[in-house]
């Protein structure tokens, strides 16, 4: 594969990633509160549901991509993996890891936890203190995936 191949599927993963990360989240937010204005459990459980289908589909896979075209891509730049810049990305995105993977675990308790609930009314409040931490979790996910894409663009004031 060459270079430029490369850095564009390493362009198109750092997209998806971003903007299925941020649809996802405008969805089931949005979609919850909905759900609880109209008092609709139906609405909240189809939601949940692709919320966690649509962050396996997209989130996950790209997310184990999104390493291995960068990897790649500096070494065929010829990057000392001993340079500052590596660290810095490296660090970012596994702190946007460390973010990511308790929201998948959130969403899907979220999932089952309207799967079995019979109403809007019966969820507990477990259930909303879960999909606050969910919200709260994305915010420095979004950030450190801004950092990321800072650093992608100033990578050659590292070099």
């Amino acid at each position: 594969m060459t270079y430029l191949a490369l850095k564009y599927l390493h362009l198109i993963g750092s997209a998806i990633l971003f903007g299925t990360g941020l649809g996802i989240a405008f969805f089931a937010w949005f979609g919850y509160r909905m759900a609880l204005r109209h008092q609709d459990i139906g609405l909240l459980r189809g939601v949940l549901t692709l919320t966690v289908v649509a962050d396996t589909v997209f989130t996950a896979v790209w997310a184990a991509i999104q390493p291995v075209t960068g990897a790649l891509l500096w070494h065929l730049a010829g990057g000392s993996w001993r340079s500052p810049w590596i660290a810095w990305v490296a660090a970012t995105y596994v702190f946007v890891g460390l973010c990511w993977l308790p929201v998948v675990w959130l969403q899907i308790q979220l999932r089952d936890g309207a799967r079995a609930a019979p109403s809007v009314q019966a969820l507990d409040a477990r259930f909303h203190r879960q999909f606050r931490i969910w919200f709260l979790l994305g915010w420095p996910a979004f950030a450190g995936v801004l950092v990321l894409f800072a650093l992608m663009l100033g990578r050659g004031f590292f070099l």
